[in-house]
């Protein structure tokens, strides 16, 4: 049976040019349909095109199936796979539930198979049945990598929430110590040296008193820019907590902290004449793997400590 109905000649081929010839009138169909009785709510706060998003792509791709079925057409990771993907997220972009996404490749189903029982009487049963086989299947495919891509995205994010600081987007004081941890092995692996830089903001609880907790929150904020501009693609950075911030430089040299500090205090300085509003200036410490320890917790502490002793002299 599916070599018979796999000729390009027969009646199939012949639907599946109307469906490709058709496809904009079809896709303005499913728009129609769900539309009605607020089948799929958020379309109705889209204009035409909005609405018909990619779908005109997926119908095209369905006639293309319907004569010539592929397998690796379905696959993860295939283009069409990848549109779909993108046509999801674009949706949910726009507002839309993933309950939204799937009813409506549910009611591009319902538009096809009319379509095909309109052309009935112009068909054998065994390519009806072909047909509504492939159908079902390309549309549960299409259906299913909208799901995944959405789990996909949530776990994504979940998994983002949880290493990173929500005011800043560092990582938090738990990710960046296990990342300095896989760090010093590795560095321990390959005797090479890491530098660990640790500051705090000075003055930043009377720049709270001052100028309130939403003007401290925009500091950190550009603060963590600005850390993060600063860092090679290789370093990492991290809030630890209030004002403090870490900043992990690996493959480092003795010179590589220092010179990074020159480049950062550089940078709140231009913060300090513009944009922060604010005067601005950090106190820190350095600490350098293997010189001043072979472990977190040593090169924090020895950090932490050079950071109290920089904030004294700057006092003295």
């Amino acid at each position: 049976m599916e070599s018979v109905s796999a000729e390009t000649s027969g009646p199939l081929a012949q639907l599946a040019d109307e469906i490709r010839t058709e496809a904009w009138t079809l896709a303005l169909s499913v728009v129609e349909e769900g539309l009605r009785e607020d089948t799929i709510p958020p379309l109705a706060r889209l204009g035409r095109i909005g609405q018909l998003g990619d779908m005109p792509t997926f119908i095209a791709e369905l006639a293309e199936h319907l004569v010539h079925p592929k397998p690796e057409r379905l696959h993860r990771g295939s283009p069409l796979a990848a549109l779909v993907r993108d046509h999801a997220r674009e949706r949910e972009a726009l507002g839309f539930a993933p309950r939204d996404i799937v009813t409506e490749f549910l009611v591009l189903r319902r538009v096809l198979w009319r379509l095909v029982l309109d052309r009935s009487t112009d068909f054998e049963a065994s390519d009806v049945f072909v047909f509504e086989e492939r159908l079902h299947a390309m549309i549960d495919s299409l259906v299913t990598e909208c799901v995944v891509a959405y789990f996909d995205r949530a776990t994504s994010e979940l998994a983002h929430k949880a290493r990173h600081d929500p005011l800043t987007d560092l990582l938090n004081h738990t990710s960046f110590t296990h990342e300095l941890e896989l760090e010093l092995e590795r560095a321990k692996r390959y005797s090479s040296s890491v530098t660990l830089v640790f500051f705090d903001v000075d003055d930043f609880k009377e720049i709270n008193d001052a100028h309130g907790h939403p003007a401290g929150d925009q500091v950190l904020r550009r603060v963590a820019q600005l850390l993060r501009a600063e860092l090679r693609r290789s370093d990492l950075a991290g809030r630890m907590g209030g004002d403090e911030f870490a900043a992990l430089l690996v493959e480092s040299d003795p010179n590589t902290g220092e010179t990074f500090l020159d480049r950062l205090n550089a940078g709140l300085s231009e913060l300090e004449s513009g944009e922060a509003g604010v005067p601005l200036a950090i106190s820190a410490g350095l600490s350098r793997y293997p010189e001043d320890g072979e472990d977190t917790g040593t090169l924090f502490a020895v950090a932490d400590r050079r950071l109290y002793e920089a904030k004294r002299a700057s006092v003295a």
